[in-house]
């Protein structure tokens, strides 16, 4: 028996669960119960990621306190976890004096180690706001050509680079001050300190995917730097310790919210478990990560260093999943394929999308896609036509005829034997994260149970006077097939299993426990297990989520207040929007013109660009757009654009995208919306 750690990368508490958040979530929880039915002790902990500027935003913009927001999100989000399945032993939140308490003792082993370095930087700083700027919060002149309105980065007529310090006639754009330079120190993590170390631990045999260790070797061979782990005052987190008003960045605190969720599950829960063996430095004990691919940068570089840095031992592996898309796109609310994990219970089964999910997931860092045709098709055939119906066939005649009893011997040994002689494959399939094989190993099965009970047809058998006893043979090896593909389902469909369990009156349902054929075994009068997909339903829940657009998206910044002053004059519907929409629904809509500050590429996708915009917030926002086909990131980069800004920001697995930028297209290309000359980042759009 080995005793494995398993944790899941921490959903923001800033937004609901969605189809993109469950593909790892799902994939974890598979791992978790199959590792289990193999008899290995399993802990499986997560928790809320619950601090940075956006939580900050979103609760003031809420009109609540940042502990409220959290915990709010916090209930809706183990609600939906239930819903799907996934259950962990303990979910926590990193707004916990358990972490605020393990984020100090390693940041403070770190200090000690000399891994932190401290220095200031000049920064423009807003004295009515009383908040540092950052570039995309200043607009002034330009010092090469002297355009006026131009932000602190560059100039949009010129071209120019500069600092904001340079700018003639600096203004603040969130309160139209004139910003003064103030110095401020800064707290510096030295990642290239472990430089060597990482170099050889992301290469060590398990530890990562292959392909993500390649593409690291792109940072070694840049060169690491040094790690910015400081924010100023205001921010919503943990204060560094001996530093005033300095509080530590997000990702410093958010993966060591793996240990202290652990820790509190210790507490509350298991008290004979001991968190330094799982932690120490010599730990033989196991711990595994499932992340997106989008957060591998932290927890393959920061988090071992920190670890390393601190004395603690590091995680036994990263297992890193792709991202989702649904119908070969990606997720949409004018489609209705922005689907919440919420939306989805409201109108379908769980166990269908853990069973889909399944059926695509393998241990190569690939996206995956809903398709929902695709999703219909594949269960109805699979779980109901194929698995489902297995029992029924078989169990009519056993209740019915045979007063609920298997035969007392079993007529094909061999067939039943070679089914549970599967499970060792299937096991080495599920512990490598290979779920896709697995299932197809598993359905080959059934197609080979169903072969079997074609060729007897029991249902012509039980009408033929003196052949009693073959139907009773016959059907009950069929019970005992259907009982082996339950049990090699079971990790990923929980309830099912949990169904056959009672109806077959078994005491355990692990792997261990189908090795033993049953015979003049007891089962409980079968009721309906599983129902077809109808694709009406699924039509609903994509109509409902089309529904649920403007009501998701109405908490989201600071701008909130001004909505309905400004909203009433908008008219212009969003760009690519066919449905006929009333002025109600429209009014709730927030464009405004946004700066392109940056754009990059998105591992691991050839549709999104990952854009940095200055809407005229106190922050920046981050938003993911499926236009790489259509453009190179250096061609929109200083570009303004037009964006929702009222969009419910989403943890998406290559990070939160908060806002949509509109486009044009016509079949032959896409063109995004520009405004022209004279319109300023902020502006709303009318």
């Amino acid at each position: 028996m080995r005793n494995i750690l398993v944790t899941n990368a921490l959903p923001y508490a800033n937004g609901p669960i969605h189809m993109g958040h469950l593909l790892g979530y799902i994939q974890a929880d598979i791992w978790v119960r199959a590792m289990r039915a193999m008899g290995h002790d399993v802990t499986y902990v997560c928790a809320d990621d619950a601090h940075g500027t956006a939580i900050m935003l979103r609760a003031e913009a809420n009109g609540i306190t940042p502990e409220a927001q959290i915990a709010n999100v916090q209930k809706e989000h183990i609600r939906d976890f239930d819903g799907f399945g996934v259950h962990f032993d303990h979910y926590d939140s990193t707004n916990s004096d358990e972490n605020k308490n393990r984020s100090s003792e390693i940041y403070i082993k770190n200090r000690e180690a000399g891994n932190i370095a401290i220095r200031p930087v000049t920064q423009l700083f807003d004295p009515e706001k009383s908040m540092f700027l950052s570039d995309r919060f200043i607009k002034g002149t330009c010092p090469k050509c002297k355009a006026e309105d131009q932000y602190g980065d560059s100039c949009e007529v010129c071209g120019a680079t500069y600092n904001a310090t340079e700018l003639l006639n600096p203004k603040s754009t969130l309160s139209g001050a004139e910003p003064v330079e103030k110095s401020s120190d800064h707290y510096f993590f030295k990642l290239p300190n472990f430089a060597k170390y990482l170099q050889k631990w992301t290469r060590d045999e398990g530890r990562l995917p292959v392909s993500i260790a390649n593409k690291l070797d792109e940072w070694f061979e840049n060169g690491l730097n040094d790690w910015d782990i400081s924010r100023d005052a205001p921010y919503f987190g943990f204060e560094i310790p001996d530093a005033p008003n300095k509080y530590f960045y997000v990702w410093v605190d958010a993966p060591i919210g793996y240990m202290s969720s652990f820790e509190n599950y210790i507490k509350t829960k298991r008290p004979e478990l001991s968190f330094d063996e799982y932690w120490k430095k010599d730990s033989k004990n196991e711990v595994y990560h499932f992340i997106g691919k989008d957060i591998v940068y932290f927890h393959a570089l920061f988090w071992p260093a920190m670890l390393e840095g601190a004395n603690y031992r590091t995680p036994s592996g990263l297992f890193v999943n792709g991202f989702l898309t649904v119908n070969g796109q990606k997720m949409s609310k004018s489609r209705g394929t922005f689907i919440k994990a919420e939306t989805y219970l409201e109108h379908l089964n769980p166990e269908y999308l853990r069973y889909y999910f399944a059926s695509k997931l393998s241990d190569k860092v690939e996206d995956s896609d809903l398709n929902l045709d695709d999703f219909v098709q594949k269960v109805n055939s699979d779980l109901v036509g194929k698995v489902v119906n297995i029992a029924s066939r078989c169990a009519k005649f056993i209740n019915t005829k045979f007063d609920n009893k298997l035969s007392a011997t079993c007529a094909e040994p061999e067939l039943v034997q070679s089914f549970i002689d599967a499970g060792k494959s299937i096991a080495t399939q599920y512990e490598a994260r290979e779920f896709s094989a697995a299932i197809r190993e598993i359905m080959a099965l059934a197609d080979k149970a169903n072969q079997y009970i074609d060729e007897k047809k029991p249902w012509a058998l039980a009408k033929i006077e003196g052949e009693e006893q073959q139907v009773h043979d016959v059907c009950s090896v069929g019970i005992n097939l259907f009982r082996q593909l339950a049990i090699y389902l079971a990790p990923v469909l929980p309830t099912l299993a949990n169904q056959v369990q009672d109806f077959l009156k078994m005491d355990s349902f692990n792997f261990a426990s189908g090795k033993t054929i049953l015979v003049d075994h007891e089962i409980a009068l079968f009721q309906p297990l599983m129902q077809r997909v109808d694709p009406k339903a699924v039509a609903s829940m994509v109509d409902a989520s089309k529904d649920s657009l403007a009501a998701a998206a109405e908490p989201v910044k600071v701008e909130k207040k001004k909505e309905k002053k400004v909203s009433e004059k908008k008219p212009e519907p969003k760009g690519g929007e066919a449905e006929i929409i009333g002025i109600e629904d429209f009014m709730k809509v927030d464009l405004r013109v946004a700066e392109v500050l940056d754009a990059a590429t998105v591992e691991g996708s050839d549709k999104l660009l990952q854009l940095t915009l200055n809407v005229g917030e106190a922050e920046p926002r981050n938003v993911f757009s499926g236009i790489r086909e259509f453009y190179q990131p250096e061609d929109l980069k200083g570009k303004l654009v037009v964006m929702v800004a009222n969009l419910a920001p989403r943890k998406m697995r290559f990070g939160i995208s908060n806002g949509m930028v509109l486009a044009a297209g016509n079949g032959e290309g896409v063109w995004v919306i520009s405004p022209e000359n004279g319109a300023k980042a902020g502006d709303k759009v009318s």
